[in-house]
């Protein structure tokens, strides 16, 4: 190693070029490194309709055991908060499941609109969003092999305090399903929502037959209250129920301390996939998918091949104007810029952002907008070497003069950013995203790769001239 390349490896330079390095490598696999919104992958739009009338119904049996009538407008709240809840679960639902930069937002009164980036055979995604995974635990109070037998005993009509479920049970591969139904609490407070946690695993050795089950233990609250209720009844069975079928109803032999397991008819993928949305929560309303749309890719390259040239030629225009206004000092000023790109990408890899196109407007904004803070610091400098400073001292004053200046314009854009952030969704969120990024990086390029360029053109080569 020469000793000019220890110089330059260990000056201020040296990070970024070891940065650049790494940035060869990342753009060489950008397509896998970057998520891709749906409008440039193409994927799947879906829109699902939440199904209020039975929770307004609990909510009105609630309200009607106080004495306090269910109103219009509690019922526009519970509607909203109802839809609210949904989206926040779909979230970790999806979000767990590794779908990748999911849109999920409010539609209406009543719907939710569902984006899928990269997804064309959502049958998985689809299974996922439509079970609700209502997890309730109830006591039976009366079982038989047909519900018109349990019907008999209330004269054809149940009490509004009770239902009925069904029970369906294989023995066998070569035998009929078993169906059962069970008499059961209309409503209980014992639900998925006081789970701890959930997990697919085998059964135990103490099991006639290894085979996937769900290990479910409460929350303290929840413990508790599966505690009193094994330990009230035992001897009778108790149901556990989701959505609104029954998976096992084993008779209470003594008091449980508040966990258990779940077994029945599914494999370990189904197993894994129904603790994962147990341990998500339950939807506060049953959904319904009512519209499902697909979007091929083709459509997105197209987009992808536009937003790539709309970049390349506002950075040769920005090369032509820094070149032909500042000089060499101008090509320092194109470098940064690529730098800047380039953080740009890194950081949406980083943060597994996804690339939409309101984002790649974003990032030609940014870009465009990079470029003022070497302007503001080239024209201080220049004003310096008229009046006779030294090229070093003009650069240090000129980077110092410049720097509130810098900060005032990219902390208005940032506060702006973060605005449409926070009230935006969809597009303008992407948009926004990009465009936080890309202020970051411009005061990050801006300030200190510029000066670290300066230094190193002045310090290590010893140069006390520039065109500018």
């Amino acid at each position: 190693m020469t000793v000019s390349l220890k110089k330059i490896l260990f000056s201020s330079l040296g990070v970024w070029l070891i940065i650049s390095l790494f940035g060869i490598y990342f753009l060489l696999n950008l397509r896998k490194n970057l998520n891709f919104g749906i409008d440039l992958v193409g994927g799947t739009y879906i829109t699902l309709e939440v199904k209020t009338d039975a929770l307004l119904e609990h909510e009105a049996a609630l309200r009607g055991k106080q004495g306090k009538p269910l109103n219009d407008l509690q019922k526009q709240e519970i509607i909203k908060n109802a839809v609210h809840d949904n989206i926040e679960i779909l979230r970790s639902r999806l979000d767990t499941s590794g779908v990748g930069e999911v849109t999920i937002a409010a539609h209406g009164d009543k719907n939710i609109l569902i984006e899928l980036p990269n997804v064309h055979n959502p049958e998985q995604a689809k299974a996922m969003i439509g079970k609700s995974a209502l997890l309730e635990v109830k006591l039976v109070y009366d079982t038989a092999g047909s519900q018109e037998e349990l019907l008999e005993k209330y004269q054809g009509k149940l009490p509004d305090d009770k239902s009925i479920v069904k029970e369906v049970r294989n023995r066998g591969y070569t035998t009929q399903p078993v169906i059962t139904y069970h008499l059961v609490p209309k409503f209980t407070d014992l639900t998925g929502k006081l789970l701890k946690t959930a997990q697919a695993r085998l059964s135990d050795a103490k099991s006639l037959s290894i085979a996937p089950v769900i290990a479910f233990e409460f929350k303290p609250e929840g413990a508790e209250k599966f505690y009193q209720l094994t330990k009230n009844n035992v001897g009778k069975s108790i149901a556990l129920i989701l959505d609104n079928e029954v998976i096992t109803a084993p008779r209470v032999n003594e008091a449980i301390n508040g966990s258990g397991q779940i077994s029945g008819d599914f494999d370990m993928q189904e197993a894994k996939d129904i603790a994962l949305m147990l341990r998500t929560g339950a939807f506060t309303a049953p959904v319904e998918i009512v519209e499902e749309r697909h979007i091929g890719p083709s459509l997105g390259e197209v987009a992808i091949h536009q937003g790539l040239i709309s970049c390349l030629i506002g950075m040769a225009l920005l090369f032509l104007f820094s070149v032909f206004f500042y000089k060499l000092a101008g090509l320092f000023a194109f470098i940064v810029l690529l730098y800047n790109l380039l953080l740009i990408l890194f950081a949406l890899s980083y943060f597994q952002a996804a690339l939409t196109l309101p984002g790649i407007a974003g990032i030609v904004l940014s870009i465009g907008m990079a470029i003022d803070a070497s302007i503001l610091i080239y024209e201080r400098i220049k004003e310096l070497l008229v009046e006779g400073v030294s090229l070093k001292k003009a650069v240090d004053e000129g980077f110092s003069g410049a720097l509130t200046v810098i900060l005032d314009a990219n902390i208005t854009h940032f506060i702006v950013a973060v605005v449409l952030y926070y009230l935006g969704s969809g597009p303008i969120q992407g948009f926004a995203v990009t465009m936080i990024i890309g202020i970051i990086a411009t005061l990050l390029t801006g300030i200190l790769l510029l000066r670290s360029i300066f230094q190193f053109y002045t310090s290590v080569l010893g140069i006390q001239k520039i065109s500018i």
